[in-house]
């Protein structure tokens, strides 16, 4: 007498003693191994209208977000009685609360782009940090310990070439703690927010947005910087270090296979910035980038600056074996 073999299963293997159950196809997509940076949304899903429908998405959250900032603020402003962030020209008051509305007008972009890529590009959100898959912290602080260093020679070069030119630097200050204390602790805590938003979205994605069709990084690194410097106000000598810093920054990205280094100096660069207009009271100028006059001279201390920080973050680089290419 023949045994009853039981209920016909699906063919396959199984383990045993426990119920079959289909598998799952995930929403994200595998990223393609031993890519470049810059080619990591070269998946099963790439298609040119993702590139351009995501990139209108960073658009409009970036309109959306600052607009929301500036009615936050002012409703919270009219609420608790408090002067207005604004002043009546539309620009930042150059307060605590006016400078937590600049930053915060720009520091949620950094969800928007990794909600981007998720949902329009269906890949890991941690893609658009490294080629590892994740923002490498140790990575980054080793990079901001550098750019301390090049930020220290490249300011330094700049004070003496403006001294020698006979014209003042306008680097120091002191408008007392009571101005100074309150615009230092927003300073600290919404500025890595904001410098990082800003490389999530230039040198994160715009690069892979154009990377996963274009083969050449050039394009990427030229018209994203481009885009970078258009959107600050300064004149000519101001939008060639913009420019500079982002083709920098972008080639630094391509070469380490992370945005890190691109982080680690633009938030330091942004601390020293911002907290050395705050020390000197000049927080309102340095806010109204059409009216802030850049001398050609402090181009050398760019030079320097990038110069150093390039070169040593390459060296860093090999040193340790950042790869630059997904596994």
């Amino acid at each position: 007498m023949q045994e009853n073999p039981g209920p016909q299963l699906p063919h396959g293997p199984q383990a045993p003693g426990y119920p079959y159950q289909p598998q799952q196809r995930s929403w994200f997509l595998p990223a393609p191994r031993g890519a470049r940076f810059d080619h990591l949304a070269r998946n099963a899903a790439a298609r040119p209208w993702r590139a351009i429908v995501g990139t209108l998405a960073v658009a409009a959250g970036f309109f959306a977000i600052g607009f929301g900032a500036v009615i936050t603020f002012l409703t919270l402003a009219w609420l608790l009685g408090l002067d207005s962030p604004v002043t009546p020209a539309g620009l930042p008051e150059p307060t605590p609360m006016g400078l937590a509305m600049t930053l915060l007008s720009l520091a949620p972009l950094l969800l928007v782009v990794l909600g981007t890529v998720a949902l329009v590009q269906r890949r890991r959100p941690g893609t658009v940090s490294s080629v590892a898959g994740r923002l490498r912290w140790r990575w980054m602080v080793s990079c901001a310990g550098l750019a301390v260093l090049a930020l220290a020679l490249g300011q330094t070069v700049q004070w003496i070439a403006l001294t020698v030119s006979g014209l003042d630097s306008d680097m120091f200050g002191w408008a007392g703690w009571e101005t100074f204390l309150p615009l230092l602790i927003v300073i600290v805590l919404l500025v890595p927010f904001q410098a990082a938003a800003e490389e999530y979205v230039f040198r994160g994605w715009f690069t892979q947005a154009v990377g996963a069709h274009v083969n050449n990084p050039i394009w990427s690194i030229l018209i994203g910087s481009a885009l970078f410097a258009s959107l600050h106000g300064y004149q000519w000598a101001g939008l060639m270090d913009v420019f500079a810093f982002g083709a920098v920054m972008a080639w630094l990205t391509i070469k380490t296979g992370g945005l890190e280094a691109a982080i680690g100096l633009h938030v330091m660069n942004n601390l020293l910035a911002f907290g050395v207009s705050a020390a000197a009271g000049t927080l309102e100028e340095s806010m109204d980038q059409a009216n802030v006059s850049v001398p050609w001279q402090a181009l050398s201390g760019t030079v320097v600056q990038l110069g150093v920080y390039a070169f040593g973050v390459i060296y860093l680089a090999k040193k340790r074996s950042i790869s630059n290419i997904s596994g």
